[in-house]
Formats: C-alpha cells, sequence, structure tokens
C-alpha cells in the first residue's frame, strides 16, 4: 500500500484530457487552511497542512492503492460546499459494544430497497391543518386518551414496520451511536450530537414521529405534548407518563424522580437538598443563563435608544447551536448551550441508576424506547422557537451552507424514505405545527451574584467534604479533572472595557478546549469565574457560575482515541463580567469543578477569544 506521502503526491503521469500535461492535484475544502500545489516533477506537500477531511475523502471515494512508482490516483472532489450528507443506511452497521444490558442487536431502522425522495412542504402551507403541540402536564383527558391509542398503535406495528415504535426509537441509537457513517467517509462516525446538527436532527426526528402518530389514528391535525420543565407548574414528570397501565409508561426511569418530585435541570447524579421553593428559583436561573434574553435597561438607553442588552450563553447563533461539524470533520465539535444544560441533565435525571447503563433516558442508545423523550425533546425544539423570539434582530438561524444543506433520512408515515436539509425546518409555520402559549418565567430570574449571607445559607445545605472542597491550581495543561482545579485566564488586551463600554462590546467568549472524556460515562463539570475559594457554596443561580459541560452516555464504532470523545465548550463572557465587575480586569479565575465522573475528563487548553 502506497504511504499517506505518496498518496498526497501530485502525479504528472495522468493528465487532465483537458489540461495537457496538467497534473492531478487534491483540492482542498473551501476555507481550508494552507493548500496544495502542483509543480512540473512530483513533489511532496506538507501532509500537516492538509484538512484531514480532503485526505479522507479522496480515500474513500478513489481507494488508497497507488501504482508500483507510488504515483498517486486523482482524489474527486465534490464541488462547492461540505454539508454532512445523507447516509448510505443500507450500509448501517452494529454501534460499538453496546452495553451487556442493551437488549438490541442493531439499531438500523429496516432498510428501504427504494431510492429516497427529497421532502416537500406543502405548496399551499394554508391549507394544511396546524398541529398545536400541547404542554403535557395541563393537557385534558381527551388528549391524554387520543395520545395514549397513537403510541399503542405505532407499539403495536411489527419491528420491521419502519413506522413502529421500536424502529423510531432505534433512529436515535443509529444517528448517535456509530451505526452510521456519513457519505463519503467510511472511516468515520456519523454523529448528530455535540455539534450544529443537534437542534435541526431532533426537530426532524419529531416532525415525522408526529405525522406517522396522527396518520395510525387518521387524526392529520395531532400534535405531541411538550414537556413544560422551563416552567414551576411544568418542572414534574408529566402524570400522562407515569400510569403504569399506559403506553406512555416506561419502567426503566428513575422510581426516586416521579411526581410530586420537582426537576433538577442542573442535575449531577446527586439529589439536591433544596426545598421545592429553592429548586424552582435554580431552574429559572438555569434557563436564564442557558436560553439568553433580552432586556432593555436605562442604562443603555443612554448609550443608544436602539441598543439591547445580550445576555446568558446564547447571545450569538453560533453560541446557542454549537459548533460546524462539515463533511470529513471528526465528530463532537462542540456543543451548543441548550444541548448541554438542560438538554443533557434532563436526560440522566429520567435515566434509571439501577440500569447498567442508565437505560432507558440515560443513555443515548436508549432513549428513544422511552415516550418521555419525545417531550422532553419538544420542549428544546421549543426553545429554538423562544430564542428567536426573543431578539428577532440577533437571534437568527445560521447563514452557512454547510449547515443549510446538512440531510438526514426519515421514514413518513406512507411509509416511504424521505431526505431533509436542515433547510427544510427553519419555518415551522411551512411544517404546520406550533406550540401553546406557556409562560417563561425564567426570562427575569437573572442569575445574582453570592454574596457571604447567601455563601452561609448554602454552606447549611452542603456535605461536610463539599464544604472543604478548595482547589488546586493547574500547573500544566492537559490536566486530569479529578478534582476541583483553578486556573488564572487572561484576557485579550481588546476584551478589557469600561462598564459604558461593555454594553456595546463584541462577544468575549472563555473556550475549554481539548475536554476528552471516556463516551460511555455520565459526566458533568462546572466552571466557575471568580468564584474564589467559595465556589462550593455557589449555586446553579449563581452569577459565578459560567456554565457546565455534559456528557450523555453513547457508544461510537470509528473513534480512532478508543472511548473518548473530544470536544470543546464555549461559554460567553460579558453580562458575567459586568455583573461581577470584572470588565476591566486583565484577568479571571477560572474553577473547573468535577461533579459527575471525577477523573474521568481530561481538559486540554482555558482560553478567552473575542467573538463577532
Amino acid at each position: 500500500m502506497a504511504s499517506l506521502s505518496q498518496l498526497i503526491t501530485c502525479s504528472l503521469s495522468s493528465p487532465s484530457p483537458s489540461s495537457p500535461g496538467a497534473s492531478f492535484c487534491l483540492k482542498p475544502r473551501r476555507g481550508a487552511v494552507g493548500r496544495v500545489s502542483c509543480t512540473s516533477s512530483p513533489a511532496e506537500p506538507d501532509a500537516s497542512r492538509l484538512d484531514r477531511r480532503d485526505v479522507l475523502l479522496g480515500l474513500g471515494a478513489a481507494g488508497a492503492s497507488a501504482t508500483a512508482a507510488g504515483i498517486l490516483l486523482s482524489f474527486p472532489r465534490r464541488a462547492g460546499a461540505d454539508p454532512v450528507a445523507t447516509p448510505d443506511i443500507s450500509s448501517c452497521g452494529p454501534p460499538d459494544q453496546l452495553p451487556p444490558s442493551a437488549n438490541v442487536l442493531t439499531c438500523c431502522p429496516p432498510p428501504s430497497s427504494a431510492s429516497p425522495v427529497d421532502f416537500a412542504p406543502p405548496a399551499d402551507a394554508s391549507s394544511s391543518p396546524l398541529r398545536t403541540r400541547p404542554a403535557a402536564h395541563s393537557a385534558g383527558a381527551d388528549y391524554v386518551a387520543k395520545f395514549n391509542r397513537a403510541i399503542a398503535a405505532m407499539k403495536a406495528l411489527p419491528a420491521d414496520d419502519p413506522r413502529s415504535f421500536a424502529a423510531q426509537a432505534s433512529v436515535h441509537c443509529a444517528y448517535c451511536d456509530g451505526s452510521y457513517s456519513p457519505d463519503g467517509f467510511p472511516g468515520l462516525d456519523l454523529q448528530v450530537h455535540n455539534s450544529w446538527l443537534f437542534m435541526p436532527f431532533h426537530r426532524c426526528y419529531l416532525y415525522f414521529f408526529e405525522r406517522i402518530l396522527g396518520s395510525l389514528i387518521g387524526d392529520p391535525t395531532f400534535a405531541i405534548p411538550f414537556w413544560n420543565w422551563d416552567a414551576p407548574d411544568g418542572m414534574r414528570m408529566p402524570a400522562m407518563y407515569t400510569d403504569q397501565s399506559s403506553p406512555l409508561f416506561d419502567p426503566r426511569r428513575n422510581g426516586r424522580h416521579v411526581p410530586p418530585k420537582l426537576i433538577d435541570l442542573d442535575y449531577n447524579g446527586r439529589e439536591p437538598r433544596f426545598t421545592d421553593n429553592q429548586q424552582v428559583d435554580h431552574n429559572l436561573r438555569v434557563m436564564y443563563r442557558q436560553v439568553y434574553v433580552c432586556a432593555m435597561r436605562a442604562s443603555m438607553q443612554r448609550v443608544s435608544t436602539k441598543s439591547t442588552n445580550m445576555i446568558s450563553l446564547s447571545p450569538t447563533p453560533s453560541l446557542f447551536f454549537g459548533s460546524p461539524y462539515r463533511a470529513g470533520d471528526d465528530p463532537n465539535q462542540g456543543p451548543g448551550s441548550v444541548e448541554n444544560i438542560p438538554h443533557g441533565p434532563v436526560h440522566i435525571w429520567c435515566g434509571d441508576p439501577e440500569q447498567p447503563a442508565g437505560e432507558d433516558m440515560g443513555n443515548f442508545y436508549s432513549a428513544g424506547r422511552d415516550p418521555l423523550f419525545y417531550a422532553h425533546h419538544a420542549n428544546i425544539d421549543r426553545m429554538w422557537a423562544v430564542w428567536k423570539g426573543l431578539d428577532s434582530r440577533r437571534h437568527t438561524d445560521l447563514t452557512d451552507p454547510d449547515w443549510l444543506d446538512a440531510s438526514f433520512l426519515f421514514y413518513d408515515e406512507d411509509p416511504k424514505l424521505v431526505r431533509i436539509r436542515v433547510r427544510d425546518v427553519l419555518n415551522m409555520d411551512r411544517l404546520r405545527y406550533r406550540y401553546q402559549d406557556a409562560p417563561t418565567p425564567w426570562t427575569s430570574a437573572r442569575p445574582v451574584v453570592t454574596t457571604q449571607r447567601v455563601r452561609s445559607a448554602t454552606s447549611s445545605l452542603l456535605t461536610p467534604t463539599a464544604r472543604a472542597a478548595g482547589a488546586k491550581e493547574a500547573a500544566r495543561f492537559p490536566v486530569t479533572l479529578d478534582s476541583p482545579t483553578r486556573v488564572t485566564v487572561k484576557r485579550p488586551v481588546s476584551a478589557r472595557r469600561s462598564r459604558a463600554e461593555s454594553k456595546l462590546a463584541k462577544e468575549e467568549v472563555l473556550v475549554i478546549d481539548g475536554i476528552q472524556v471516556d463516551m460511555d460515562v455520565a459526566v458533568k463539570f462546572d466552571v466557575f469565574v471568580n468564584a474564589g475559594e467559595d465556589h462550593a457554596a455557589v449555586g446553579p443561580g449563581g452569577r459565578e457560575l459560567a456554565g457546565s459541560f455534559v456528557n450523555v452516555p453513547h457508544r461510537h464504532r470509528h473513534d480512532k482515541r478508543g472511548r473518548a470523545i473530544k470536544t470543546t465548550l464555549r461559554l460567553a463572557l460579558n453580562e458575567q463580567l459586568e455583573d461581577l465587575g470584572a470588565e476591566g480586569d486583565d484577568s479571571v479565575v477560572v474553577t473547573l469543578v468535577p461533579r459527575q465522573g471525577k477523573g474521568k475528563v481530561k481538559i486540554g487548553s482555558v482560553k478567552i477569544e473575542i467573538m463577532d
């Protein structure tokens, strides 16, 4: 077999028919750093400057063979863009090393002998019925009975029917646990979590799931419910899912978390010692921090009557949706704010800790088996709509064509195989569904700086170990996060500003890079800024808490690092630094505190960047 250097060498032996004497060269992806140049004699370009996606695509498309002289075969390249392409479902393989508790042999949905058709929304949207997704906790008896009937009909279908509940549940496993590879990259896993694909994939998933349910009961107006965990009245597991005689019930849930237990949107595997009022308050402050709201203040009006204060962890589309994930990339480029929290903790909170791998909701391979999964993700999808409505000027969908043209495959109610692109699902009205109006009380639950009085009160709720917890200094990176770890991070000179200047400043982002974690372990760590030695007394509603990283267990086939993933966490800082009075400081003190999966996480670096 030819070496990598031989495979990326330009050849004079196979000139293009249209350009006599010209050599064939690998064409770098659009926007790649570095380039490959052809010369009049074979040459070895600097392989370190080649984008690995171009090399992998060339190997996948042209093979890795070469002539006896080591001459390179042409590497054909899709022209123009690098969206993650629709997988070939006929090549779906088993997920890697499912837990011993798994009772499935494959995550693959039933195959199709027909080619997929491209998704087409109704030509006249106004003539199609509008489906309204209700809040699960307030749904009436008639709706609950209809929903039970629909789920029962879906569960009654044979597993080889792509509309069946078993087949629908396998969709999440296939796209999230390494059963698919992106088209053109057989050596890589396709992963729809931890990147900008998270929101649109799950919107597509719910859309077809909902259409199938409506078809099974002959009601095109039927809509699935959403779990309204972001408002106090919805912060318990909805009653319709806890009836053990209902097809909505799943025995593999945490028995301690049935009503009247309030959900903990910052859950880390341990039960908080809060009163109900405290838990509600913490949940609302978590929502404020993660989803981002807009508030006009008198001080800003003096700067500009058209300005708004950009709040929380999602002030820009890229921080809300997550990091770019293009064809040929390793998966897990970096999650958006809502995907981390509350998405991850709700999964873990629901899963059964008595099961070997936290089944069902506590593990990606099994999450789709719990009907509650779809209500949880309906509220995540609702957060997308809510976020856009909070600031229509800045809260917009991404415009990168690699995001817009990324595609997925789903079966519809007929059932036929449908190829749907991200650009197809940006307008809910065209998809003919909406969400019942529901309050968002968290928009006024701004986190507060933890005063000494609050620290003392909170400290009484902590265990002696937690009260005594200090933080070690990170002497060098990478570090294993087996205990609280503190590092002083210099701020870019351009970021330092006065309080008045901070109102219109570009977004300052804390970047926790090179996060390496065992993918099959539930992990959570918190990130504090300027918390001093009292980070243990800062609750999820404290201003010093910048955000968190959460890993919901899953598996992959192809990851060359074994069971580990490598990813990045990005946290917006502008409002936090303003509240902490640190806008003009040269540096900040960042404390990383493992909450779940201690010793299972490595951190490559901590830095601050400026985002336009």
